[in-house]
């Protein structure tokens, strides 16, 4: 299963991949704007958005990159280490 990170902390990449991988995940982290995302998004299983350190025009551009492949995405205000491990076991239960 794989996942695609838009967001988050520079410095905390390497947190996000271990915590995915954790989880069973084969993590993408995009921290800073991309310009080409859609070449390098793929299909990933779950797309999360880290909401409060991502510009309006990329949450615009992932989301609709999301729809067009039919990618469930899930957003998180806070880009905490927490937040994301909090989400993945959810959806681990469910």
């Amino acid at each position: 299963m794989s996942i695609v990170i838009i967001g988050g902390n520079e410095r905390m990449v390497c947190q996000y991949e271990d915590i995915c991988k954790s989880y069973g995940y084969k993590p993408k982290v995009f921290a800073k704007k991309s310009g080409m995302l859609k070449k390098n998004l793929g299909t990933p299983d779950l797309m999360v958005l880290f909401t409060n350190t991502v510009s309006h025009k990329m949450v615009l551009s992932a989301v609709s990159e999301a729809k067009r492949n039919n990618i469930p995405v899930e957003r998180i205000h806070s880009s905490s280490a927490a937040a994301l491990s909090n989400l993945l076991e959810q959806r681990k239960l469910s």
